[in-house]
């Protein structure tokens, strides 16, 4: 017979994660801890974290845990994950998932990849939070000193003029070659002027830009997305689209140049892959990134980007995010450089 006890923990950030839609101080999450009577001595840890005011399934924390109570039951009760049931719940299924394969891989490898081995780091991108102009630029020179050759940028917060000439100071320093420059607007940009503001940002040589106006505007986002001088990524805009017909149609009207893909937020482990094998049949690229969750989920993240995307990952990832915290939790997690390394 198997168990999982479900327990709450508060994260706090070592500065504050400013987007678009505000300000992150504090995270909150569940842990699911797995045992299996026959197999005395061993356990499985999953992770499960909602974001505020972005995820399907943020809902009053006394009404999550609930649902997550029932849904572990079911589970323990059948041996079989509901994932019918589970695809609403993004978030509980990916703990889930996760405290599962932990379980089941008593040496941590939840797939048998070069990163799980400890032999191979995947390239990630530096993240660096909105803010004040000066706050912004010391982020981006932390980052650079750090050898990070891929920084993506949260833009929209201040003003528009301001975070481009951070990203002009970046250019005059560092050309395309050198430092892959990536931005993420959240959502902040207007539909009616989104367009000249992705033409004034093409001059600094962008790599991409991640959602530039708010989800839900599909004609909107076909139009800039085949008017666009810079590829556009869609990540927002995958949230709530769950059944495999409505994922298809998304990418046959909005024809991303990438989609990039949260477990957390996108249907879990068996979510993402739906997406991927999807994503590839269009044509539209992907990469994975974590949705600021401790080092329990970065880690199951990073070994499905490894497993996924096979050895010797050249796109860099989005798994810098088990720095931001001042109490997370013990993983065999290390940045080197540009690199996510699991040391064993």
């Amino acid at each position: 017979m198997r168990h999982i006890d479900i327990t709450s923990r508060t994260l706090h950030f070592k500065q504050p994660a400013g987007t678009s839609r505000g300000v992150y101080l504090e995270r909150h999450i569940w842990l699911l801890t797995l045992t299996d009577d026959d197999l005395p001595g061993r356990q499985g840890m999953g992770e499960c974290a909602p974001l505020p005011r972005l995820s399907c399934d943020d809902l009053p924390q006394e009404e999550y845990e609930t649902l997550l109570r029932g849904f572990c039951d079911t589970y323990c009760r059948t041996g079989t994950i509901p994932y019918p049931a589970l695809r609403p719940y993004p978030s509980m299924l990916f703990g889930l998932e996760t405290a599962v394969l932990d379980l089941e891989h008593a040496d941590g490898r939840f797939f048998d990849t070069p990163f799980a081995r400890g032999e191979e780091g995947i390239p990630i991108n530096g993240l660096v939070w909105m803010g004040t102009h000066d706050e912004m630029a010391a982020r981006i020179e932390e980052k650079l000193r750090a050898g990070f050759h891929c920084v993506k940028l949260k833009i929209g917060a201040i003003d528009f003029y301001e975070e481009e000439s951070l990203i002009r100071h970046i250019r005059e320093r560092f050309d395309s070659k050198t430092i892959e420059l990536r931005l993420d607007a959240n959502g902040a940009f207007k539909p009616d002027d989104a367009l000249l503001k992705l033409e004034r940002l093409a001059r600094y040589d962008i790599h991409s830009i991640e959602q530039p106006i708010r989800q839900g505007q599909w004609e909107a986002m076909a139009r800039l997305c085949r008017l666009s001088p810079i590829p556009i990524a869609l990540d927002e805009e995958l949230i709530e689209v769950i059944d495999p017909s409505r994922k298809t149609a998304l990418l046959q009207e909005v024809h991303p140049a990438y989609i990039i893909l949260k477990p957390s937020l996108h249907g879990g482990m068996r979510g993402t892959r739906e997406w991927i094998e999807t994503a590839a049949r269009h044509g539209v690229g992907t990469w994975i990134t974590s949705a600021l969750e401790s080092n329990v989920g970065l880690n199951a993240i990073a070994q499905l980007a490894a497993q996924l995307y096979g050895p010797d990952i050249r796109m860099p990832q989005g798994l810098g995010t088990g720095q931001l915290f001042t109490d997370n939790l013990p993983m065999p997690l290390l940045i080197e450089g540009d690199r996510l390394w699991r040391k064993v």
